[in-house]
């Protein structure tokens, strides 16, 4: 199983004075860390007008980290894909598979903040439809020879070609997944899978769960099942005291920042996003002591292992890992990155053991 660093950018805290730019510049620093360490890749979150996190352009922050770096995959998380034109999308991702001798890994989905939407004057209560669309050309765009023709309900354009193609043929596609509709579409379109083991539990109970409807749903459309991965909250704690402000830490996240942004009004909710007013639900009710290894890893190197043994049980490939969550300070960050890969990666298999002994 291979380790990536990732991160939301989560800076939308009451009191806070850590600025948007200094985040930013922390962040660049971490992954050009990961990279040192031997993580295999670096997941970078796209959001946009402070709505939860501060980096809006992953893109030019992932083209920045491939300028300095030889080994670590490159990766958006993800590409908002509704509120841009997906022949854009196409050419920059395949630049910059280009200009990293083929490092990147492409993940997309929907987003779930109105507010992201209504700037680009994107109608968020169609976004699945758009997505779906969006998703199919920029597939094209990547991998037919000739130029492509598209006339669709959201798209509409004659005989182009996109220049540079990418490296990779083709470039690896996720689909990042918190519902049904998600797991379904990577499914159909053979993408792999990227799912949060929080949302995960909460909409399905659990991660074997989700790798289960995510293998019928791929065999229904005659479909190899693609790669799954899944994101965690990480946090070492050694005592009782550490125990208590890692978990108030993540509480705080959840109340300042992902409640406050995603659908949580049942009246004004599209169709797709129901699940997430039962979600918030259940967040705005979660204690320091309910956090459980479904959401979040807390607790020693030992502890860490365990549960991410269970992980790869599932299928699980790849766990990329939210360190500077909940306005973690940077050095802390950074020490816990390089524990991680002391302590806890050298009990799995993967290309981290090969990277950090040379």
């Amino acid at each position: 199983m291979e380790f990536g660093y990732f991160t939301l950018s989560d800076n939308h805290y009451s009191g806070n004075q850590r600025s948007a730019n200094q985040f930013v510049t922390d962040i660049t620093a971490e992954a050009l860390y990961a990279d040192q360490l031997g993580m295999n890749s670096a997941w970078i979150g796209e959001h946009h007008f402070n709505s939860l996190g501060v980096l809006s352009c992953p893109d030019l922050v992932l083209s920045y980290i491939a300028g300095r770096t030889q080994k670590i995959r490159l990766a958006p998380a993800v590409t908002v894909l509704p509120i841009h034109h997906p022949i854009r999308v196409a050419e920059q991702w395949a630049s910059l598979d280009l200009l990293s001798d083929g490092r990147v890994d492409f993940a997309t989905g929907r987003g779930y903040d109105r507010r992201e939407y209504a700037p680009f004057h994107v109608d968020f209560e169609n976004n699945l439809s758009i997505f779906e669309e969006g998703l199919e050309v920029v597939q094209r765009l990547w991998t037919e020879e000739g130029r492509v023709t598209h006339k669709g309900e959201h798209y509409d354009f004659q005989d182009i070609r996109i220049t540079p193609k990418p490296v990779q043929r083709p470039i690896p596609t996720y689909v990042a997944s918190f519902s049904q509709p998600s797991i379904e579409l990577a499914g159909k379109l053979g993408c792999g899978l990227v799912v949060a083991p929080f949302a995960a539990a909460m909409s399905f109970g659990g991660l074997q769960q989700v790798a289960d409807r995510y293998h019928e749903t791929s065999a229904k459309y005659g479909n190899n099942a693609g790669r799954m991965m899944c994101s965690y909250f990480m946090h070492f704690a050694d005592n009782k005291e550490q125990q208590l402000q890692q978990r108030t830490r993540m509480i705080r996240y959840y109340n300042e920042c992902v409640i406050p942004a995603v659908p949580n009004d049942p009246k004004n909710t599209p169709p797709s996003y129901k699940y997430f007013n039962e979600m918030v639900a259940k967040l705005s009710k979660v204690k320091p002591e309910d956090l459980t290894e479904n959401s979040v890893l807390i607790g020693s190197s030992q502890s860490i292992i365990d549960t991410l043994k269970k992980v790869e049980a599932t299928g699980i490939e790849e766990v990329i890992l939210y360190f500077n969550v909940g306005q973690k300070p940077h050095e802390q960050v950074k020490d816990e990155m390089a524990r991680f890969m002391e302590e806890v990666a050298p009990e799995f298999e993967g290309s981290h053991l090969k990277r950090r002994a040379a």
